[in-house]
């Protein structure tokens, strides 16, 4: 007797629908066969599966078993198949009525004595769950309140195989999972706020822009100058995440298995911070079948690379991909899979080895070769796709024993959610949502600027040795700070500022 169940594989961070297929006699007693791409993972779920079923009561007479995973050309990889492997086999069995026409889903994987344990990727197995009609999702206890986001589906919780067994059997009525919980209306808390930062004003004005417009930013300064504060800080300053965004976001976190047990939607913007060992796969994603690396852990956040040029120039030259197009593509022998990159770029460095190149107090003891050499690392496409370059110089000693109080985090991240809103109207019927994201066409349609203005950029151009792409940016950045004070042009002093954050090239 054959059986039919439905479950999904992930790819990437899309669900694709599996039919678990089970065939019941024939063979050598007790022997399981799982056919269909499976991992060692799924392989393994042969014993875990046969110990579930007999410690649940639910023995079986010991006839060969044959599994198949279909579509057979899809990699199917993880222990989210115990559950539909089980039921499939005691549906074959004829210990359940047939499921393959019921419009049900099941996914978790099975401990030894029968509980469920939870999986990864559940928000979107639902999604698709959801788009493509099913009416029900049997998900593990643990993680309902994740499937539970998505609404107009039934979640139903298990805890472990009997439970369901039960409840196919219609013997036990399971509620299903129903969320009551307001996430959004939690209050951001942070042990760090610019209030705590003294001096830096300039910095912090860079930052706002930044944090408003999603732009790309770099720190240059010496030791003890303030530059990894002011990064901490930066979540403090950044707008709250449209309830999209953080489906985005948290779809990512749920594929990388990252996804906390007390909160299953993220609401918060992400602050990722490698450290400068981290290997281009670490930063990227990638490995034998691709995962999500930090730069798409930062999406819609921020990636803070601190001493950015002790990173290895090959590690830093795969961000110049995800930064000009907001996502990374990773190609392996199975195939190619695309994973979301939008951050913001937020680096710090120092001037030089040993720090003090522009320190107004202390003397730098680096030759010119040496200098030349560490600020190599850093290719010149990188940096011009960083919009502002700034300089972070010694806090003066008044300053930082002064009482006068900073302004705090609340007062700027109310303004930069103010020019949020202002780009998120104007791109309302676009496929973006902050100003960084235009493209060439866009920065003409929003950006246009009068012609004193546009003599000023063409001098820019000329004395700064700027690119085309730099060009754009700067736009890009002057209408950031056009919406910042509210104007709805880009007027000359917006560009002038704007000018301000590039570099020299010499």
């Amino acid at each position: 007797m054959s059986s039919k169940i439905f479950s999904a594989a992930m790819i990437g961070l899309d669900a694709h629908l599996i039919e678990v297929e089970a065939d019941y006699g024939g063979g050598p007693g007790g022997k399981i066969i799982i056919v269909g791409l499976p991992d060692i993972a799924i392989q393994e779920s042969k014993e875990r599966v046969w110990s579930a079923i007999k410690n649940s009561g639910l023995d079986l007479l010991r006839f060969c078993i044959r599994i198949n995973l279909a579509p057979a050309d899809i990699k199917k990889q993880g222990s989210a198949y115990d559950l539909p492997i089980a039921l499939s086999i005691l549906t074959a069995a004829g210990q359940l009525p047939s499921l393959g026409d019921q419009k049900n889903l099941f996914i978790g994987e099975l401990a030894l004595n029968g509980d469920l344990r939870p999986v990864s990727g559940v928000l979107p197995i639902t999604l698709m769950a959801k788009a493509k009609g099913f009416e029900r999702v049997f998900v593990p206890m643990l993680n309902m309140e994740e499937a539970g986001l998505v609404p107009g589906i039934k979640i139903i919780p298990i805890s472990s195989l009997s439970e369901v067994f039960l409840y196919l059997q219609k013997k036990k009525d399971i509620e299903p999972y129903i969320t009551n919980k307001k996430y959004f209306e939690n209050e951001f808390i942070s042990s760090f706020d610019f209030a705590f930062v003294r001096g830096q004003e300039h910095v912090k004005r860079a930052l706002e822009i930044a944090a408003a417009g999603a732009h790309n930013i770099l720190m240059s300064g010496p030791p003890g100058s303030g530059k990894t504060l002011l990064a901490r800080a930066i979540p403090t300053i950044l707008p709250r995440m449209t309830l999209e965004e953080s489906l985005e976001v948290t779809k990512i976190y749920s594929v990388a298995g990252l996804l906390p047990k007390e909160q299953p939607l993220i609401i918060e913007r992400p602050h990722r911070a490698p450290h400068h060992t981290a290997s281009g796969v670490a930063l990227v994603g990638g490995g034998a079948w691709p995962r999500p690396g930090e730069i798409s852990l930062a999406h819609r956040g921020i990636l803070f690379l601190d001493e950015f040029p002790e990173f290895p120039r090959q590690v830093l030259e795969n961000l110049r991909q995800p930064l000009e197009d907001g996502i990374v593509s990773i190609s392996r022998a199975q195939g190619t899979l695309t994973f979301p990159a939008n951050f913001i770029l937020v680096a710090a460095m120092n001037p030089c080895p040993c720090g003090y190149l522009t320190d107004t107090q202390k003397k730098c003891i680096c030759s010119q070769v040496q200098i030349l050499n560490y600020q190599k690392k850093i290719s010149g496409p990188l940096l011009d796709r960083i919009d502002l370059h700034v300089d972070v110089p010694r806090v003066e000693f008044e300053k930082l024993t002064g009482r006068a109080r900073s302004e705090e985090s609340e007062l700027i991240r109310n303004r930069v959610q103010k020019a949020r809103n202002l780009q998120l109207e104007r791109f309302k019927q676009e496929k973006i949502i902050t100003n960084s994201e235009m493209s060439s066409e866009q920065v003409k349609k929003y950006c246009a600027v009068n012609e004193l203005t546009m003599r000023i950029l063409r001098g820019a151009m000329d004395n700064l040795h700027l690119s085309a792409r730099s060009y754009f940016r700067i736009l890009k950045l002057a209408r950031t700070i056009a919406d910042l004070s509210g104007q709805e042009n880009v007027l000359q002093e917006h560009v002038a500022e704007a000018l301000q954050y590039r570099p020299r090239v010499e």
